[in-house]
């Protein structure tokens, strides 16, 4: 990976970025892809796009969400402790134990998530799995009043997990669940302005807000930029670890190249045209079929307005929705040169329709 994507990675994924609070990294996002664009722009809730080649058809979409799983405050006791609610997938279980802050209008305010020591739970042979409403935040205070004037009731909570590298192009992240889809949108622009060559459609890469909670950037900015056709950016779950079921999960491998999802929301055609352009790029991709949903922006995206032909790639990810995910950066490169390649395959105001 050049040094520069590089530093725009850590610099995306180590940026707080919770549900509903996407701000900070959404300007790391626009400074980064502002002079690969014709234009960017914001919308009401927050929702980021740049844009190449403006003007010309048909329009493509290229999206990733911006918003990490995170917490919020809910209740502050008499002693001062914070209790939460959760924003997105939280895991009680990996939560315990771990230093956060707090996002508050006054500045950051650091705090651990209590965790009971187990010389306290001795013999104690009906412990159960927590659940988010038990985890509580110790920020020092020693009292509800102290606490206040510290921290408000909806103040956002991250964990404070940083990228870090381990060996072999992996990489460890609190938060690659999707920065890595932000920042494979801001690549592929980046390749398109520097390939020099002749591009037929106009590319729009977004970064949109709140998919953890309802996908609901995504649904916003879909119906606003009305795109001809989308290719969305997610992680998958790797099952290439101990216990994960692969005859349930299906054989999904780190390192051995991004996923290309099959069904659903996933448009025939596109995905037909993705596997031709990974062929001629060489780049080996892996497969996942998709029921009812994917679980991903593309389930929104592909039935806004009339319909918007849709294809979902993804990373495989370690680990996900932890403090420890873990990806493969050989992987990642691979997905901004499939969507150039994809990009520089469509014709003038060509359209993608289901063969009758």
């Amino acid at each position: 990976m050049r040094e520069a994507s590089l530093k725009f990675l850590q610099t995306l994924v180590n940026t707080p970025s919770p549900v509903g609070h996407e701000t900070r990294g959404q300007r790391v996002w626009l400074d980064y892809v502002k002079p690969f664009a014709d234009e960017t722009f914001s919308d009401a809730y927050g929702n980021c796009v740049a844009v190449i080649n403006k003007g010309c058809s048909p329009r493509l979409m290229l999206a990733g969400h911006a918003d990490e799983i995170a917490m919020s405050v809910n209740f502050i006791s008499e002693e001062g402790f914070l209790y939460v609610k959760r924003l997105g997938g939280v895991d009680a279980v990996v939560t315990k134990a771990q230093r956060v802050t707090i996002h508050t209008r006054k500045g950051p305010v650091l705090g651990v998530v209590g965790n009971v020591a187990p010389h306290l739970t001795k013999g104690d042979e009906d412990r159960k799995l927590p659940k988010v409403h038990d985890l509580f935040i110790d920020i020092g205070a020693s009292s509800r009043d102290e606490a206040k004037k510290l921290v408000r009731i909806g103040d956002p909570i991250t964990l404070n997990q940083e990228f870090e590298m381990l060996r072999n192009d992996l990489a460890v992240a609190r938060a690659f669940d999707n920065r890595i889809g932000t920042w494979s949108v801001a690549e592929t622009l980046r390749l398109l302005a520097e390939a020099k060559g002749k591009l037929a459609p106009e590319v729009c890469a977004v970064s949109n807000v709140m998919e953890e909670t309802g996908l609901y950037g995504a649904r916003q900015i879909a119906y606003s930029l009305q795109p001809d056709v989308a290719l969305v950016v997610d992680v998958t779950h790797a099952t290439d670890y101990p216990t994960v079921s692969k005859e349930q999960h299906g054989d999904v491998r780190i390192g051995k190249g991004p996923t290309l999802t099959h069904g659903g929301c996933n448009h025939p055609a596109v995905v037909e045209r993705l596997e031709e352009v990974a062929a001629k790029k060489k780049i080996k991709l892996q497969h996942e079929a998709v029921s009812a949903s994917s679980g991903t922006d593309t389930d929104v995206i592909f039935w806004t307005r009339g319909g918007i032909a849709s294809g979902l790639i993804s990373l495989p990810n370690r680990y996900m929705h932890s403090p420890v995910e873990l990806v493969s950066l050989k992987d990642l490169v691979q997905i901004p040169e499939l969507m150039a390649a994809f990009a520089q395959s469509l014709r003038k105001g060509e359209r993608f329709k289901v063969k009758i």
